[in-house]
């Protein structure tokens, strides 16, 4: 048996020079955090997908939270030739999307209606840029339910004609173990819950279980509450 391990860092790095400089974008991806990423923008590359990353995430708060995860992705994205268009941090109308909804488990109706929200977005933004296809990374999160996110993908397409969500297991075809390994090699800031106020409980109960720089920074100066 061959137990050669396969350095997939230099297989990328080979494929990136044989791509044109001018890359024309085939597919929408919406993206949640670099970690839940990189290995699909990997995968993609070596599959002549050539995405344009959309950051729609106004769910996450607080707005320091926000912009810490969307430079990460930025970074990742930038070394790779890769466009990023952030979709701006729309929380208050996050906010009201889920009102009344506050107090729902995870994975209950209030992550749906965030799904909703944000697929919704990710399709109109594919149908400005004249793209075809959209996908998002949530359906590599082990924080989310798959069925949840497709359910959304699905009534976002049917808004806008010509736009079709491309429903697909990201956590499968060694893309999980390629995630834990991307995050080492780019040392990326690994957050521990899917970026809501109201998801956050469990992160903070379990703090003196997570490595500092995995922490937010309104844990890291000492307070239980984001200000």
């Amino acid at each position: 048996m061959n137990n050669i391990k396969r350095n997939y860092q230099k297989e990328l790095e080979a494929v990136l020079k044989k791509l044109p400089q001018e890359k024309v974008p085939t597919l929408l991806l919406h993206s949640c955090c670099a970690p839940c990423s990189a290995a699909i923008i990997e995968w993609m590359l070596k599959n002549d997908i050539t995405p344009v990353v959309y950051y729609y995430n106004p769910n996450i708060f607080p707005r320091d939270e926000y912009e810490k995860r969307k430079g990460e992705i930025t970074r990742y994205c930038e070394k790779l030739g890769i466009r990023v268009i952030d979709g701006d941090w729309e929380h208050d109308l996050w906010r009201e999307r889920v009102r009344g909804l506050e107090l729902e488990p995870e994975r209950g109706a209030r992550c749906q209606c965030c799904f909703d929200l944000r697929l919704e977005k990710a399709a109109q933004k594919c149908s400005e840029l004249g793209i075809k296809r959209f996908t998002t990374t949530l359906a590599s999160s082990r924080w989310k339910t798959l069925s949840q996110v497709d359910a959304a993908g699905h009534a976002a397409e049917k808004k806008y004609p010509g736009v079709t969500y491309w429903e697909k297991n990201w956590r499968k075809g060694g893309l999980q173990d390629r995630r834990g390994e991307l995050i080492k090699i780019n040392n990326f800031y690994n957050q521990q819950w899917c970026g809501c106020e109201f998801s956050m409980g469990h992160m903070v109960q379990n703090r003196d279980k997570i490595e500092e720089k995995n922490l937010p920074d309104f844990l890291k100066k000492g307070t239980s509450d984001a200000q």
